[in-house]
């Protein structure tokens, strides 16, 4: 679900504000007392603030995934750019080869990013692209072991890291058990509202509004933090201007 943010948080609004009418149901059954309505009162308080401290706190995880994302694919484009030119190191004939394999391999990695989901098709021709690069400067610089040759293969280790790391980006989400934390103090949240309105307001349409609130709130982090999934999304923009300029 939390590849798919906007059925993810629909789903949300709807546990949030049963939450909510659970709450003013329990308050039916058993109504605060004018004594308990003070200590009442600083229990929702505390669980209210407590909730907008994880939701910022939330947000800013999420946004500092999203950032480290967006520099790996610039990343990602100075490492394949710097080892096409490297290339031309290499014998002519080695060059010329490297460089068709560099030209398809970037076009492999805009697709990655343009894909609205994992492709397992896409990583298995990424490997196997790697492996082909990998041979195309190794075989000139075993047989040919000079510093310039040594410069390529070490553009060529550049270009594999980078995808690595991207990759490793990728999977660093906010946990599944912090999302679970997350839902249940929203939840209880809810509930306490529920229970603390007064019967009047507990028929009010207002009692919908913290639960689109968080909802909200909820969909544009898991949003942000969905590397394909997601409105919010890395565009290859570094990759898409290095495929249309280079020669």
């Amino acid at each position: 679900m939390l590849n798919y943010p906007v059925p993810f948080s629909l789903l949300l609004l709807v546990v949030l504000w049963l939450a909510a009418r659970i709450g003013t149901f329990l308050r039916g059954r058993s109504p605060l007392k004018d004594d308990e309505r003070e200590d009442f009162g600083v229990v929702q308080a505390a669980t209210l603030t407590l909730l907008g401290l994880i939701i910022g706190f939330s947000f800013s995880m999420a946004v500092g995934r999203y950032d480290l994302r967006k520099n790996y694919e610039e990343a990602e484009a100075n490492a394949i750019g710097t080892e096409y030119f490297r290339a031309g190191l290499l014998p002519a004939t080695d060059a010329a080869v490297v460089r068709t394999l560099l030209r398809k391999y970037l076009e492999l990695r805009v697709l990655f990013y343009r894909s609205r989901s994992a492709s397992g098709q896409i990583n298995q021709d990424t490997t196997r692209l790697q492996a082909e690069m990998w041979a195309a400067v190794q075989a000139p610089a075993v047989a040919r072991p000079t510093p310039l040759n040594a410069l390529a293969v070490s553009g060529m280790n550049d270009v594999l890291n980078s995808q690595g790391y991207t990759q490793a980006a990728w999977w660093n989400r906010i946990p599944v058990a912090a999302w679970t934390l997350m839902i249940l103090i929203a939840g209880c949240s809810n509930l306490l509202v529920g229970y603390g309105e007064r019967s009047a307001l507990a028929r009010s349409p207002l009692l919908f509004v913290l639960p689109l609130v968080v909802s909200i709130s909820f969909l544009l982090i898991a949003d942000i933090d969905s590397p394909s999934g997601g409105l919010i999304r890395i565009a290859p923009q570094n990759l898409e201007s290095l495929s249309r300029s280079l020669p």
